[in-house]
């Protein structure tokens, strides 16, 4: 609640000190304001406000955005159709690897088991889709 309110007053007020620098600047450009130290400080304190209440705001919406939601731990186990899939995605990332690598198994397991060593504690599917990127990126 506290950061759509800073978002809220921070856009009236970038859009009002928008209003205020053009409607400054459109009366320098038609003459009917002097350019003098006066003016020009005047200007650019505008442009200072504008300029850092547009970053604020900003960098306030993308720290909104980027906030983590931390999800509780299961209360219950995976369900078995849920494991079934992850397994049946696995044996088609397998399967896609041994195809790439024109139907070497032992090349492909030597490959997961490399990955496996060099990124411990990731999941399954990682590894195999983790060789085929490496894979990927070795032929381009």
């Amino acid at each position: 609640m506290g950061n759509q309110i800073v978002i809220l007053i921070g856009t009236f007020i970038l859009l009002l000190t928008g209003l205020l620098l053009g409607y400054v600047l459109s009366q320098l450009v038609l003459g009917y304001l002097s350019f003098n130290l006066l003016t020009f400080f005047g200007t650019f304190s505008l442009i200072l406000i504008f300029g850092t209440l547009y970053y604020v705001l900003f960098w306030q919406l993308k720290r909104q955005q980027s906030t983590v939601f931390v999800r509780e731990p299961f209360s219950q186990p995976i369900s078995q159709s849920f494991h079934e899939e992850l397994t049946e995605n696995q044996d088609y990332l397998k399967n896609k690897l041994i195809s790439r690598l024109s139907g070497d198994v032992a090349a492909a397991d030597r490959l997961i088991e490399q990955a496996r060593q060099n990124y411990p504690g990731m999941p399954e599917n990682w590894y195999c889709e983790r060789v085929l990127d490496d894979l990927d990126r070795d032929t381009r």
